[in-house]
Parts: C-alpha cells; structure tokens; sequence
C-alpha cells in the first residue's frame, strides 16, 4: 500500500522484535491508567457487506503469515526488561474476529456509536492484542469493518502494511491457501518451548528456563544502561553512610521523568496558553469524521510552500479559533501535538515515531500568515529529532526505574495540558477491496491518551479521511467542532 501501482501489492515483508522497546514498554505499563489507552483504529465503510467466510479465511491466513497476530504479552521478570511476545496457546480465533449487525435503520451516526464502544472496551492483557468486527445492516445496503490494534504491536504506518494481508486491489481475487491454524499455534508453542528448556515434567530444566529467563532480563538492562549500574551500585555502597540518599536518588528519577515530558510536550513552567473551554477530561469517547479531495489538500499545501501537516495544523488552529468564538471565549495559543515518523523501512514493524507538542497561534491572522508560522514550528521540531528518536525514547529509557504508579499520574498530567493530539499517514493511492466488498471511506481513530482531542488523518483512494475523536468531558459540542473542522479546511483548499 506504499505504491500507485497496484501490480506491486504486498512488496513489504513485515518484521518485528521478539521484545517491546522501552517506549512500546512505556505504552504498555502506562495503560493501566484508562485514561492513557494508546490504541489506534478504523472504521472502514463499503460498497456491500463483506462475505464473512472469505474474510475469516483471509484472517487466518494473516494470523499464520504474521504471528505477532498470535503472540501475546508475557511480562519480563521484577520489569527489569521490557516485556516479551509469545505465541498465546489458548488462541481464539472467534474472539478476535467478530461479526454483527447494526439494528435500523443503520445510520452513520449509529456507526460511529458502535466504533467507539469497541474502541473503549479495554483488551483482555492476556490474548494477542487486535480485534476485527464485520458490520452489516447500514443503510443503502452497505457494510462495515472496525479494526483495533494495540499502539505496542505497530503504529499508523506499520497498521497500513498490516492491512494488505487482508485487503485486496480486485473485487474478485483467489482466496489465500486454507491453513491449519491450530497446528500452527502448536508448532510454535512446542519451538519456543524447545528453545527455552521447558519439557512441561522436567523440573530441573524448568528452573534452568527461569534461570535463564531472569538472566535475559539481566542481560538487558546492563547492555541498555551499563553506565547507569555503575553509578548505582557505587550509590548503594555509600547508602549506609547517608540513609536519605537512596530517597534523594528516587526524587532524582521522578524529576527526570518529569524533565522528559517537560521536553516532549513542551509545557512550560507557567502553563500558558491552552484552549480555556477544553480543561474537564474523562474516559468517554465520541467520534465525528469530515472528509476533502486529497488533491485539493496537497495543491493547498504546496501553493502556501509547506507540507500536508502543516495543512493539517493550521486547519485545526483555524477550527479551533471559531470554536472558541461562537462559545464566547478567547485563545490566543492552541497546545497540540503532532507525530514525526522515525521509520526507516516499510518492512519493520513495532513503532517509530516520536510525539512532540506545538503551540498554534489562534489569534486573527490571514490564513497565509497562519500557516507560514505552524510549518515554520514544524520544520523546527522535525529539525531537533532528526535522526534520533526523540523525547520518548529518552523517557522510556528513565521510567523503565519507576513504579507505573509513577510514572502513569506524571504521563497523564502532562497529556492533560495538550487540547488536540493529530496525526497523519498514507493508505492506498488506489482502489481496495476487502473480501469482495469494495472499501468507499475510511475513518481512522487516534488515541486521546488524555488530551481533549485527536484529529487523525488518512489518505486514500485519492481522497483524505479525518477521524475526530473527542472527550466529551473537554468538547461540549462535537458536531460543531466537526463543523469548524470541515469550513477551514474548506476554505483553506479553495484559496
């Protein structure tokens, strides 16, 4: 899905780490806070309902091409190391791909309802983390598909590679070769078993396994942070003489957490700016989406001498500077955050990106204007992570020596300062279809993860998709911030 030529479909060989990077880690741990849920999804709408055999049977076939699809996450020992993936034994296929139907009369509205009470429902942390829901019944005789996935097994970019084992560039394309699924998850049980001395009756080699176990672990963290083991173990030969300096070391630690967020988002010591109107958060979730020509989007961009995002951007400052207005409110700065990819291969699964926080200027201005000074902003912070991985590496790397405890209230009061959280990525330049049904729109979903809103954009099939999720708590009037959304980029693609 990275190329124009649909000839050239599914050229990318995905692969990924046996183990979590630190800031897919991070991800993980903090998500026992509800609030942080870092997941991302789809709703996709189409032509026709799609044949739920031919799809389960393609499902199958992904699961067994892609095993991260079966694997699930299994906790390294005392958090010494990020967790592991393994293949789950007791797979379930059904629970992962499931199929219903809307009741009548099968609106949109309906639609976006049912996605989002999908998109709340937290994951069984025992299975493999994604979910399909095929949906019939729309109005005009049309279907549905919801698709979540875990933030820990890839992100936008990596899901779009993910999607070509189960979408198609014909209507009509031979289905893939039946497999033995159950086979499958025994074969790889039994390999990785082998492979780490566990018979199941031995006890000796049981312990040698967990012996081993704990010295991967070990392994990891001296290879990852052999500098920091020495300067604590010399810490703790000093401890006797001075009791406070164990405590004053886990202050140092919390201040560096909190150094971190600092510099990835952005915050300022005195808070300023923000949107007055968007402070309340909560768990709730509501979804809106808008739509535009995506040529028309990038003539824009290009006329004005910037970038899709930057587009992106100024539309949403735009939005939010006549939301505000009609609510009888002043703002002079918008805090939001935009992804920079660090992906260097269209193979590689996983996540690379790194977020970073902007301040928008809302104040009346020309829309040249706007978006002169947001992609100057933007060149500027893709300048300062060029080459690296950014702020969250950085945290991830500190906060894998706090308790989540931690570490999740500090990630939270920091995502509650940003008011809109955006992203955008490339889906097919050409029509798709997905087990005989042709895709007509399709909506992606960003995680909140705190903030008041996520605008995420997708690009496809010569159009570009936005999905706006808000919390309602923040946004009291989803529908007209769509509205806003929806007039400025209207009105900047008309310019």
């Amino acid at each position: 899905m990275t190329t124009a030529d649909p000839a050239r479909w599914r050229q990318a060989k995905l692969t990924f780490e046996p183990q979590m990077s630190d800031a897919e880690a991070l991800m993980w741990n903090i998500e026992k806070d509800p609030w942080m849920n870092p997941s991302g999804a789809v709703v996709t709408v189409l032509d026709r309902p799609v044949d739920p055999e031919q799809f389960r049977q393609r499902m199958r076939w992904a699961v067994a091409e892609v095993p991260r699809l079966r694997e699930r996450v299994v906790p390294s020992v005392g958090r010494m190391a990020p967790p592991r993936w393994q293949t789950d034994p007791e797979f379930d296929f059904d629970y992962h791909v499931r199929h219903i139907s809307l009741p009548a009369p099968g609106s949109q509205r309906q639609l976006l309802d049912l996605a989002m009470k999908f998109y709340e429902d937290p994951y069984d942390r025992t299975r493999p983390l994604w979910m399909f829901v095929l949906i019939d019944g729309l109005e005009d005789g049309r279907g549905a598909l919801f698709s979540k996935m875990h933030h820990t097994i890839t992100d936008g970019i990596g899901a779009v590679y993910l999607a070509e084992f189960y979408m198609e560039p014909e209507r009509n394309t031979e289905a893939p070769p039946d497999v033995d699924l159950d086979q499958i998850i025994a074969d790889a049980v039994e390999a990785e078993s082998a492979s780490q001395g566990e018979d199941g009756e031995d006890e000796e080699s049981q312990v040698a396994s967990q012996v081993r176990t704990v010295g991967d672990s070990l392994g990891h963290l001296v290879r990852r942070q052999a500098g920091f083991t020495r300067r604590i173990l010399g810490e703790a030969a000093m401890w006797g003489a001075d009791p406070v300096r164990p405590f004053e070391q886990a202050q140092s630690l919390i201040e560096t957490v909190q150094g971190s967020l600092d510099e990835m988002f952005g915050r300022d010591q005195d808070d300023t700016g923000g949107s007055p109107l968007w402070k309340n958060r909560s768990r709730n979730r509501h979804l809106e989406v808008a739509s535009v020509p995506l040529d028309d989007a990038l003539n824009a961009s290009r006329r004005m001498g910037g970038k899709l995002n930057d587009l992106l951007l100024t539309v949403i400052a735009e939005a939010a500077r006549s939301y505000h207005e009609r609510h009888g409110a002043d703002m002079d700065l918008l805090n939001a955050s935009f992804v920079i990819s660090t992906r260097s291969s269209s193979g590689v699964g996983g996540n690379n990106f790194t977020p970073t926080r902007v301040q928008l200027p809302t104040s009346k201005m020309s829309l040249k204007k706007r978006f002169t000074a947001i992609h100057d902003m933007v060149a500027e912070k893709k300048e300062a992570v060029s080459g690296g991985s950014g702020a969250l590496a950085n945290l991830a790397t500190v906060a894998s020596r706090l308790p989540t405890s931690v570490v999740a209230p500090l990630a939270r009061q920091q995502s509650a300062s940003i008011d809109v959280a955006t992203s955008n990525f490339p889906a097919a330049p050409f029509t798709v279809y997905i087990s005989g049904a042709q895709l007509q729109e399709n909506y992606p979903i960003g995680p909140l993860a705190g903030t008041a809103c996520n605008v995420t954009a997708m690009s496809y099939d010569g159009v570009l998709w936005l999905g706006i999720a808000t919390d309602p708590a923040a946004i009291s009037d989803p529908a007209g911030w769509r509205d806003d959304i929806d007039a400025a980029m209207t009105a900047a693609v008309s310019k």
